[in-house]
C-alpha cells in the first residue's frame, strides 16, 4: 500500500488526487451526518456503563479480592505468555506494511515502533493521535515521510480487520449452537452472520486480486495490497486475535467448560463493540459484553478475570512501552546520534502539507 500516482513505483513520491468540484456537495452531506456516528458511540458507551454498573452491584470487593488471590501462577504465566505472542504478531502489522511500501527498516526498530504505539494507544485510546505520534517519532528517524507513516497506519488497520473477520466468521459457524444459547439468538442467525463475515473477507481478497486497487484518503491515493500481502495480513491478524483472546480465556474461572472457539466469537464481538464505542481499550463496553455472555459463570470470578486481563494486556505493556520509549530517547541522546528528522518538505502528524520528495530506495 502506498501513496502514489497511477504510473509511479511504490518508493516514489505520493500524488494528491485532483480536486473534484462535484465532491464538495458530497463532503457537505457527509459532514452534515457525521454527528450520527459520534452520537451512536456515546449512546453505546453510556448504555454499556449502565449495564456494567447493574451487573457488578451483586459483587462485593471482598469476593473480588478473594478471587484475585485464588488466581494461580500457572494462569498468570500462561496469560503473560499469550500477551507476548499477541504483541509479537502486532509487530507483523508494521512489518507487512513496510514490505508493501518497499521500505527496509531494521526489525528491532519495527518491533519498537509497533509495540510501543499499540501498547500506548490501547490504554489511552485515540489511536490516530497516540499511535500515529509514536510511529512518527520513531520512523521519521529512519527517513520515512509523514505520508508513508500514514499509509503504514492504514495498512495495519486492514490487517486487524481481516483477522477479526475470519475469526468471527469461523467461530460463529463452528460454534453456532453453543453461541445461540449464550447470545439468545438462533443457530441459523449465527451461521448466517458467520458466512457473511467470511464472504466479506473472501470478496475483499478477490477484489484486490483482480487488479491493482486504491482508495482515497484525505486527497491522497492509497494503493491497496495485492492478494499475497493481504493473505499474509489475514494470517497475522488471526494470530493476534487468537492470542489476545487466549489471555482472557486462561484467566477465566478454572471450572470453565466453554470451548475456546466459542469464547473466540464472544471475545471478537466484545472487542468490536468496544471499538465502536471509541472508549480507550473499549473499557466498560468490553466488560459488560463479556459479563452478559458468561452470565452462567460466577460473576465475581469473571469480573476478576477481566480485571486481571486489563492488568496483563494493557497496564503492564503500557508501563513497559513508556520505559522503552524513555530508554530509546536516552540512548539516542547519550550516543550523540543526530536526529535527521523527516525528509525535506514533510510536516508533523498534524501538518497539512505532505510532500514525499524521496527517490527510489
Amino acid at each position: 500500500m502506498n501513496f502514489q500516482g497511477q504510473h509511479r513505483s511504490a518508493a516514489e513520491k505520493a500524488e494528491p488526487v485532483q480536486h473534484d468540484p462535484a465532491a464538495v456537495p458530497r463532503k457537505s452531506r457527509r459532514s452534515r451526518y457525521a454527528w450520527i456516528g459520534t452520537a451512536a458511540s456515546i449512546v453505546l458507551f453510556a448504555v454499556s456503563l449502565g449495564v456494567l454498573w447493574k451487573l457488578v452491584q451483586s459483587v462485593s470487593w471482598a469476593e473480588v479480592h478473594a478471587a484475585i488471590k485464588a488466581a494461580t501462577f500457572e494462569q498468570l504465566g500462561l496469560a503473560f505468555l499469550f500477551v507476548g505472542i499477541s504483541y509479537l504478531f502486532l509487530t507483523g502489522y508494521d512489518a507487512l506494511a513496510l514490505r508493501q511500501l518497499r521500505i527496509k527498516v531494521p526489525y528491532r526498530i519495527t518491533a519498537l515502533a509497533s509495540f510501543t504505539s499499540y501498547a500506548v494507544s490501547f490504554t489511552l485510546g485515540f489511536p490516530l493521535l497516540t499511535a500515529g505520534t509514536i510511529r512518527y517519532w520513531i520512523y521519521a528517524r529512519q527517513g520515512l515521510s509523514t505520508a508513508k507513516i500514514a499509509a503504514l497506519t492504514v495498512i495495519a488497520g486492514f490487517t486487524f480487520w481481516l483477522g477479526m473477520g475470519v475469526v468471527l466468521g469461523l467461530s460463529l459457524i463452528i460454534e453456532a449452537g453453543q453461541l445461540a444459547g449464550l447470545a439468545f439468538t438462533s443457530i441459523r442467525i449465527n451461521q448466517s452472520v458467520g458466512l457473511a463475515a467470511l464472504a466479506l473477507v473472501l470478496g475483499y481478497l478477490a477484489w484486490v486480486s483482480a487488479k491493482k486497487r486504491s482508495i482515497t484518503v484525505k486527497h491522497w491515493r492509497l494503493e491497496l495490497p495485492g492478494a499475497s500481502v493481504s493473505i499474509g495480513q489475514m494470517i497475522v491478524g488471526i494470530g493476534d486475535v487468537c492470542a489476545a483472546a487466549a489471555v482472557l480465556y486462561v484467566l477465566l474461572p478454572q471450572e470453565t467448560t466453554l470451548a475456546f472457539t466459542t469464547f473466540l466469537a464472544i471475545y471478537v464481538l466484545a472487542a468490536m463493540l468496544g471499538i465502536a464505542s471509541n472508549a480507550p481499550g473499549g473499557i466498560g463496553v468490553f466488560e459488560a459484553t463479556i459479563l452478559l455472555a458468561l452470565s452462567s459463570l460466577p460473576r465475581n470470578e469473571v469480573l476478576t478475570s477481566l480485571l486481571l486481563f486489563r492488568g496483563c494486556y494493557y497496564v503492564v505493556p503500557f508501563v513497559t512501552a513508556l520505559a522503552m520509549l524513555g530508554l530509546y530517547e536516552i540512548v539516542k541522546r547519550a550516543g550523540g546520534a543526530r536526529d535527521p528528522g523527516p525528509p525535506e518538505g514533510t510536516a508533523g502528524p498534524s501538518g497539512r502539507a505532505w510532500h514525499d520528495e524521496s527517490g527510489p530506495r
